[in-house]
């Protein structure tokens, strides 16, 4: 499945194509730099993604899906998801730093909403990374507790939410 779309930004004046497809093997250092690069996880958060490693054969196992430029961007991509069917789950969601605040989370989010329609999902769970709450808020996720901190990975709580996916 492919999209493009156009985004305007509310930074920038000048539309650009995105295009969403499917994650492939060959993009796995990508994403794995984008999360072990992100600016949520600089400082007391950065053990958190340290080693952390997105391989080919996660992304064979997962429903992953990353949003490319098309235009002045020119193939890089700018953000991906991953959507675990069993349990249902919003397991990973990365837009580059320098990209971010011009919508591209939220079109990641309305295409894991489709995505996870289509596999007949109707809520799924989203641990979200302390940083992304209000994120995750501003694109309907409902809050609905807490995952405990789990060290030394994890050494703090971090809220847990629920997209309630409406049928089509």
């Amino acid at each position: 499945m492919r999209n493009t779309l156009l985004m305007s930004s509310r930074t920038s004046p000048v539309s650009q194509p995105i295009a969403i497809r499917r994650a492939v093997a060959r993009d796995a250092k990508r994403l794995t730099r984008l999360v072990r690069g992100s600016g949520a996880y600089a400082g007391k958060y950065a053990a958190a993604v340290a080693g952390y490693r997105v391989g080919p054969d996660y992304i064979e196992a997962h429903r992953v899906f990353v949003a490319v430029g098309t235009d002045e961007h020119g193939g890089r991509v700018l953000g991906f998801y991953s959507l675990v069917l069993a349990p249902p789950e919003l397991d990973l969601l990365f837009v580059a730093d320098d990209v971010q605040g011009r919508g591209i989370g939220r079109l990641l989010v309305a295409h894991m909403q489709s995505e996870a329609r289509a596999a007949g999902i109707d809520r799924l769970k989203v641990v979200s990374h302390l940083p992304a709450e209000d994120f995750y808020h501003c694109v309907g996720a409902v809050r609905t507790g807490t995952a405990f901190a789990n060290p030394p990975a994890v050494p703090w709580d971090r809220p847990e939410f629920e997209f309630r996916i409406p049928s089509g």
